[in-house]
């Protein structure tokens, strides 16, 4: 950590030089790079376009950040995760707002010659509506988009890596003014004023914690990023900082000078290589820029931030465990009080917020309190990413206003419940799983439930961490419960013995209950089970261990009963108990299920309703996948 003062930036030149570098671009072309985009070829799909540029006579520009004329050239951007993961790599191009997915390398030639030449849309290339099957080419046709109200993704769309992007978007701009005309209790009261709840599950008031931690006496004190988001089916943390990072920083300066800590530890997941690159990438340029370091913008305020790359444990998500994994020690949550308000970071006191609710910090101090409050609810105000998994036509990363109904998300920006196959059906949902591991299900009667902290505490779930699985009529809810059972048995640290102990025995009996082994008494001992996990538990993943089962337990009784007593499972996807069947009256004897059968237990004549032989019978599902005429059932 250097002691050299930082030099004063200026931000409005740095906007400027931005905006003259773009002024006389010919077009601009932004491949989303998010971790999904990647995954599938994203930068492939950019590089073969700059080499069909190249072929065709025309420069393609990558990096902007060089003080070249790009006039009349094409620049070629990377973004962060454009959230609709299901139809990438995304491909948008400006200033036509040409929406274009699925895109592969093979498709750059065409792309070079009919739409960067002529300015023409490839129709093949697209977003089709999955229901009306209307081609919409701009984004602001895309139902997806459009019923959303992006505020912390807003920015994801800029190049990670150019901070002079950020700055030209009015980026840290809040950051000096809170350091240079606001006291730390002005902007405490900012935080409580604007109703900020923490985004990482619990929904504890932001302006509250910081305010604790500046009241706490200290010669030196911190902020922390959490960035450790380990549920399954998560993974907005992770995309705001690889598509916003310097939002991230800013947030963290703010609180840094709200809580009178001038260090800073972005604690992210090693699982998320690419959001830890661009987080040193961004703290990097910071400091060349003199946003970082000693003395900032002439205020006296020192601010140094380090990136630490988590222990790969679930767990480590939890505040006091986060703090023992960043001191070296392993990742093993501590009783409370002592808060780490208090005693926190090597025994300093320290303010510890999530990504999502950093990120927010500094729009509220741009915008102000009013407009921060005026989307959301009154306990719950401003806006909630959630990551929309599962059995919906429409999956990825969106943000919408708190009290935004489960209706609303699921059937018009997920665009509808979708079959086994992923084709939209018409059918209602039969279950989503809000919260992860610690949450619970809503079901078809909370449609019109508005999500928001305190109506979902109401209804037994919680915002958590954001993860929204939709799950369709045909999923088993014990397998659900089992699931996240084996994922918080799994990460369980072993500390304390209702957590260690506990969630190993309800994993045995959810095993007992779907292969057929439960007796009468296997539900009431699960009960059991699971409010003594509750109750006993340390920390807040064996508190919250036990909700998935308990939810589902309450919801869908009936069905755990048909596991135990009659010994089936109703959605045919617990394989120990599945009795497969042919329905003669829909069989038409094509023989297809006999052809598929590896082991010959199916038997019957051409055009003649067929028979399965249970005690020959695998349960593989050969013969159902084979069916055209939906005739078997019970597998």
């Amino acid at each position: 950590m250097t002691n050299i003062p930082a030099k004063t930036p200026d931000l409005e030149k740095i906007a400027a030089h931005y905006k003259q570098q773009v002024a006389d671009l010919k077009r601009r072309v932004i491949i989303c790079g998010g971790t999904g985009c990647i995954a599938n070829g994203a930068l492939k799909v950019r590089d073969a376009i700059c080499a069909e540029m190249e072929k065709a006579g025309e420069k393609a520009v990558i990096d902007l950040m060089s003080h070249e004329d790009h006039s009349g050239e094409t620049y070629f951007s990377k973004s962060g995760c454009q959230g609709f993961c299901q139809v990438g790599p995304i491909l948008r191009i400006e200033p036509e707002g040409i929406f274009y997915c699925h895109v592969k390398p093979e498709d750059a030639a065409e792309i070079v010659n009919v739409t960067l030449k002529t300015g023409e849309i490839i129709d093949r290339l697209v977003y089709v509506d999955p229901v009306s099957k209307k081609p919409r080419r701009h984004e602001d046709e895309i139902t997806f988009y459009t019923r959303q109200n992006r505020v912390v993704l807003k920015n994801c769309l800029i190049e990670p890596d150019n901070i002079e992007e950020y700055i030209y978007n009015e980026g840290y701009k809040a950051a000096r003014k809170a350091l240079t005309e606001m006291s730390a209790e002005q902007i405490c009261q900012k935080i409580i004023d604007a109703g900020l709840r923490g985004r990482g599950g619990g929904g504890f008031p932001t302006g509250l914690k910081w305010k604790f931690t500046l009241a706490s006496k200290g010669d030196k004190k911190y902020v922390i990023c959490n960035g450790d988001e380990g549920d399954p089916g998560a993974f907005m943390d992770r995309s705001v900082m690889e598509g916003n990072p310097h939002a991230v920083l800013e947030g963290m300066m703010i609180a840094g000078k709200a809580v009178g800590a001038d260090e800073g530890v972005v604690y992210v997941r090693t699982e998320y290589p690419l959001a830890v690159q661009r987080m040193r990438n961004a703290i990097k340029a910071a400091e060349e820029r003199g946003l970082l370091g000693n003395n900032l913008f002439q205020s006296g305020f020192n601010f140094h931030v380090r990136v630490v790359e988590g222990a790969g444990a679930f767990v480590c998500g939890e505040e006091t465990a986060l703090m023992a994994s960043i001191e070296g020690k392993r990742g093993m949550p501590s009783p409370k009080p002592p808060f780490p308000a208090e005693r926190g970071l090597y025994g300093k006191p320290t303010v510890i917020n999530n990504v999502e609710t950093l990120a927010s910090i500094p729009y509220i101090m741009r915008k102000g309190v009013e407009v921060y409050r005026s989307v959301g609810t009154e306990k719950s105000p401003g806006t909630k990413t959630f990551a929309l998994t599962g059995h919906v036509a429409n999956t990825g990363l969106i943000e919408v206003p708190f009290g935004t109904t489960l209706r609303e998300i699921v059937y018009n920006i997920g665009g509808g419940v979708t079959d086994n196959a992923g084709h939209v059906t018409g059918e209602d949902f039969k279950a989503v799983q809000i919260g992860g591991p610690s949450g619970g299900c809503l079901t078809p009667d909370l449609l019109d439930l508005p999500l928001d902290f305190d109506s979902l505490k109401g209804a037994g779930a919680m915002v958590g961490s954001g993860g929204l699985v939709v799950m369709n009529k045909q999923t088993c809810m014990v397998s659900i419960a089992r699931f996240f059972m084996q994922f918080t048995q799994n990460e369980s640290c072993g500390k304390c013995v209702p957590c260690r102990e506990g969630t190993k025995q309800m994993l045995f009996l959810l095993d007992d209950i779907i292969n057929g082994r439960a007796n009468e008494d296997t539900l009431e001992l699960l009960e059991q089970t699971a409010k003594a996990v509750q109750l006993g538990s340390l920390c807040g993943l064996g508190k919250t261990a036990p909700n998935p089962v308990l939810s589902t337990l309450h919801n869908f009784r009936e069905e755990y009963e048909a596991h135990v007593y009659r010994k089936i499972c109703p959605t045919g996807e617990c394989k120990a108990l599945a009795r497969p069947e042919i329905d003669a009256a829909l069989c038409k004897g094509c023989t297809a299920c006999v052809r598929k059968c590896p082991v010959g237990a199916i038997t019957g004549k051409v055009k003649e309703a067929h028979v399965i032989d249970a005690d020959k019978c695998i349960k593989c599902g050969a013969c159902k996948a084979a069916c055209r005429f939906n005739a078997i059932t019970g597998i």
